[in-house]
C-alpha cells in the first residue's frame, strides 16, 4: 500500500489537559489583574497559540501586558505540569489504544500539528510513553498559529506524503481550518473543546476513539485501493 500521514492535535484530541490549561490561564490574567473570561470562553481558544490566544481573550490590554500574560501562563502551566505529572493530563479513553493500532500499520506515519511548545509536547509524549509512534512534530515553537497550514505542510514534507494521503485528527475549528488550508481532509472528535456545530468543515466525525482507525481507512480509501 502507498504510505498515508495521520497527523494528531494533542489538547482535546489525545489529552485531556483542561485542568491546567484553564488554571494557567487563570494565572496569565492575576498577572495583569484583570477578571479571568468564563470556562467556556477559555477552552475556545485551545489550539491557538498563546501569542494569539490571550490577545482575543484580552483585546483591551496591551501588547505589553499581552506578554506578560503569556510568560505568566507558560510558568503556571510548567509548573503544574511537575507537580502533577502525567497523570493531571490524562489520555482520552481509547486514544492509546487507537495510536498504536495506527503506529502498528506498516503503510501509516503518524504526526502531531499543535498548539504547545515542543517542551510540553516532549513532556507529554515521553510520561505517556507514546513518543516513539510519532515520525514528525510540529509546534507552535516553529511555526504560525494554526489555522495557518504551515504544520501541515511541513509534516508531508518531512514525510514526503501529499494531502492526498493525508488525514488530519482533531477537535477544534482551527484543526478543520487548518486542515483544509493544507489541502487534506480533516476527521473531528466529539470528545473535545469545540462543540460539532463549530466542526462542520470536518470530513468526517467519530465519537470514540475506538472509530479512528476505521475513520482514517474510510476517508482514505479511494486512494489506498487505487
Amino acid at each position: 500500500m502507498q504510505p498515508r500521514l495521520v497527523i494528531f492535535d494533542v489538547d482535546g484530541t489525545l489529552s485531556d489537559s483542561q485542568g491546567h490549561i484553564l488554571a494557567a490561564m487563570a494565572d496569565a490574567f492575576a498577572v495583569v489583574d484583570a477578571p479571568l473570561p468564563p470556562r467556556e470562553v477559555v477552552l475556545s481558544i485551545v489550539g491557538l497559540s498563546l501569542e494569539v490566544a490571550i490577545p482575543r481573550l484580552a483585546p483591551a490590554l496591551t501588547p505589553e501586558q499581552h506578554a506578560a500574560m503569556v510568560a505568566g501562563y507558560r510558568a503556571g502551566f510548567r509548573s503544574r505540569r511537575e507537580a502533577g505529572g502525567v497523570a493531571a493530563t490524562p489520555l482520552y479513553p481509547g486514544i492509546r489504544e487507537a495510536v498504536e493500532v495506527l503506529a502498528a500499520q506498516e503503510h501509516t506515519v503518524l504526526g502531531i500539528a499543535t498548539g504547545k511548545s515542543m517542551r510540553g509536547l516532549e513532556a507529554l509524549l515521553d510520561g505517556q510513553g507514546l513518543r516513539h509512534h510519532f515520525f514528525t512534530l510540529q509546534v507552535a515553537d516553529h511555526h504560525p498559529s494554526k489555522p495557518h497550514p504551515s504544520m501541515l505542510l511541513t509534516a508531508m514534507s518531512e514525510t514526503g506524503i501529499g494531502p492526498e494521503r493525508s488525514v488530519m485528527i482533531g477537535d477544534t475549528s482551527f484543526d478543520m481550518d487548518m486542515a483544509r488550508a493544507a489541502g487534506m481532509p480533516g476527521i473531528a472528535v466529539g470528545w473535545g473543546y469545540h462543540p460539532a456545530t463549530e466542526l462542520g468543515s470536518a470530513i468526517r466525525h467519530v465519537a470514540t476513539a475506538a472509530e479512528l482507525p476505521g475513520a482514517v481507512d474510510a476517508v482514505l480509501e479511494r486512494e489506498a485501493t487505487a
